[in-house]
């Protein structure tokens, strides 16, 4: 019998990852994202599909560590002075969210016919944003640490914070005997002054016993108690916080912060990483298996207008918040999509609201539907929206476009290799004509005292803009391989007989750019290798002389490799190494280089 039951679990964790590994990577190359991946396999393989699994809620309570281990990893980032400049932004811009989100979903509530308290409830969970969904979304895109996303972030942990005064909401709207029970169980003074004590001995573990802890344990030199330890701080932390009524990812948030100085952060953030990623795809996968089919089908035209209509009031009113605060439509449109969905605590606060009578079974079932609802909707409709939001949705404010540029160097792409590149020409006291296609880029420029233009280099109208024809050399800096080759290939047809340096990804790709007659090819990566190569050397004993006269041979042999691989693509060419960029000189003639001899 107990093998019999081993083998069931063994099917379903087999079960579990077949489904990610095979939704996932479909859904990512269909480019709808991971997330949606996830929550399709689970509502493929859970009871309401193929009935392979299910207990979804029991895999949605132990995969909810995975969002414990994502805070965790987000506090680590977030050093404590660097916490108190966002207070602003945690409890301003988050209660103002809060506030308007919540009385407009009650209003929506009631307009359904539901009583105000009952409307309340519904409400005040669905303004309670999936931490899940918005991290995975903001790690995807590269943007959680860019400012737009920490005020994303500031706002999901404000309403963590929520989670407490809520419950205390729903026990004073409870009936008089349900109520009198739960206070008897425990009394609302008491619940707080626990949590009070939760947090604080929490803090006070912070501060005085884990780096202690972490130092004993590293001259041990026993990585997997290492492992062991950094699991332990998050999910104590997360026990801790539970124990005192507060939310699991709020405390392994704040332990997170309270380590985030800590010499061993790096190595914290190492050993989370790979359990983080597992358990945050198996909570995706049990809220894909938590959608109840039968609700939808015997509900539909209710929890269809209310997914509309909740999804739609609380876009709204993030959007109002946002442009209130002065960001820009295109920041304010983004959040209130990214935002737009119910999250995993308002199932904490529905459970809740049936215990004490709040609501009824039915109404609980279908809001539990239309937060699953929303969540599974909102990484399609952030992929949509990028998809097909006008192109100018971008704000252009204090953007130019180029208009009879007259520079001796024209810089297209002004990233961080724009930038850096353009300190020479600056310094030998060059004229310089600039453009970029991110409006962002260009006002970040701007603060810095760089004039750039918008514009896409790729386009001949811009190129003639930007004085293409009248600079002495074009440099290509653009962090996109297929648009680097489109501007080589205009660049060589407008100008021909203008000199241009571009930024190549790699090696393949440098191939490709001489193959288009680009003048000179530098491999993004090249230069730095070989600086770290020199300074290993140094590092080893090797004198300057001999470290120079050794890199020397490794850029000749690269010359060589690469001037035959041009050949062995039928193309005659011949790569040198000059200075600090890699030279390509371009085709000759058969009759051209016997001219020359």
């Amino acid at each position: 019998m107990a093998a019999d039951g081993n083998t069931s679990q063994l099917v379903g964790i087999v079960t579990l990852l077949g489904a990610a590994v095979v939704g996932v990577p479909l859904f990512k190359r269909l480019g709808l994202g991971a997330v949606l991946g996830y929550l399709a396999a689970g509502l493929v393989i859970g009871p309401f599909g193929m009935g392979l699994l299910t207990d979804a809620q029991t895999i949605i309570h132990v995969a909810e560590l995975g969002v414990v281990m994502f805070l965790f990893v987000i506090g680590l980032e977030m050093k404590p002075s660097h916490l108190w400049g966002l207070r602003g932004q945690i409890f301003g811009l988050g209660s103002m969210q809060v506030v308007l989100s919540a009385l407009l979903l009650t209003g929506v509530g009631v307009s359904f016919g539901f009583p105000w308290q009952v409307a309340f409830v519904s409400g005040a969970g669905f303004v309670l944003t999936s931490t899940a969904i918005v991290m995975q979304v903001l790690a995807e895109r590269g943007d959680l640490h860019a400012p737009q996303g920490q005020r994303i972030v500031s706002i999901l942990l404000f309403e963590d914070l929520l989670i407490v005064p809520l419950l205390a909401v729903v026990a004073f709207l409870a009936p008089a005997d349900a109520a009198a029970a739960s206070a008897s169980a425990s009394p609302l003074w008491q619940r707080i002054g626990v949590a009070v004590l939760s947090l604080g001995a929490l803090v006070a573990a912070g501060r005085w016993l884990l780096n202690p802890m972490f130092q004993v344990l590293a001259r041990a030199k026993a990585r997997e108690v290492m492992t062991a330890a950094a699991l332990l701080v998050v999910l104590g932390a997360a026990l801790l916080m539970e124990w005192g009524g507060l939310s699991m990812a709020l405390g392994a948030f704040v332990a997170g912060v309270l380590l985030s100085e800590s010499s061993f952060r790096h190595q914290l953030e190492a050993d989370i990483e790979p359990f983080r990623g597992l358990l945050l795809g198996l909570f995706f996968l049990g809220v894909g298996m938590a959608l109840n089919l039968e609700v939808v089908g015997r509900n539909w035209p209710l929890i269809v207008a209310g997914v509309l209509a909740l999804m739609v009031g609380k876009a709204l009113c993030i959007y109002l918040v946002a442009r209130f605060a002065k960001s820009p439509h295109a920041e304010a449109m983004d959040r209130a999509i990214l935002m737009a969905q119910g999250g995993e605590f308002a199932f904490v606060l529905f459970t809740e609201a049936l215990k004490l009578r709040v609501m009824d079974a039915e109404v609980n079932a279908n809001m539990t539907a239309i937060v699953v609802l929303s969540m599974a909707l909102t990484p399609l409709v952030v992929v949509l929206y990028k998809r097909w939001a006008r192109a100018d949705a971008l704000s252009l404010d204090g953007v130019e476009a180029p208009q009879d540029l007259q520079g001796n160097v024209l810089i297209i792409g002004f990233g961080r290799v724009g930038q850096i590149a353009s300190q020479g020409p600056l310094a030998k006291g060059v004229q310089l004509s600039i453009i970029d296609n991110d409006p962002d880029t260009i006002r970040a420029a701007a603060l810095y005292g760089f004039k750039v233009y918008y514009g896409d280099g790729a386009r001949p109208d811009i190129l003639h803009a930007a004085g293409a024809k009248h600079a002495q050399a074009i440099v290509v800096c653009v962090d996109d391989k297929a648009a680097a080759t489109r501007i080589v290939e205009n660049v060589r047809r407008e100008c021909p007989h203008v000199q241009m340096v571009v930024r190549a990804f790699d090696r393949e790709h440098a191939l490709e750019l001489v193959r288009q007659d680009a003048d000179h090819v530098v491999r993004e990566t090249f230069e730095s290798a070989m600086v770290m190569a020199r300074q290993t050397l140094k590092v080893i004993g090797v004198d300057d002389g001999e470290a120079d006269l050794l890199l020397e041979q490794v850029r000749s042999r690269d010359a060589e490799r690469f001037a035959l691989e041009t050949a062995g693509g039928m193309f005659a060419g011949r790569a040198l190494v000059l200075g600090n960029i890699e030279h390509i000189a371009p085709p000759r003639h058969d009759d051209e280089a016997r001219k020359q001899g």
